[in-house]
């Protein structure tokens, strides 16, 4: 397996969010893709813990780092359970899943 050095690419999300607000029908926009962003945040902090890049999540899992990129972009891929929980695995991590209910 290759030795891959990963540097995380710095982003204020709040100063992003502030910025964002300000356009007419971001809220909605946002509110409606709220668990695709959680999703995405959990895959990139964990991914991040591990010490990993793409390229070298996509080597674990058989895959790309264009299908890894993909898998980390809110709205744009909806993976399946499978695909989370090979993700999971190759980060280091145990998938999840679980129903709440609603307030």
């Amino acid at each position: 397996m290759a030795n891959f050095k990963f540097t995380p690419v710095k982003h204020d999300h709040k100063a992003f969010l502030a910025k964002a607000g300000a356009r007419e029908g971001f809220a909605e926009a946002y509110e409606a893709l709220e668990l695709e962003y959680q999703v995405v945040s959990q895959l990139l902090k964990a991914r991040t813990k591990a010490g990993l890049t793409q390229d070298a999540v996509a080597e674990r899992m058989g895959t790309t780092k264009s299908a890894i990129s993909r898998l980390e972009s809110a709205g744009k891929h909806t993976p399946s359970l499978g695909t989370l929980r090979r993700y999971a695995e190759a980060v280091g991590c145990e998938l999840q899943v679980k129903l709440v209910p609603q307030k």
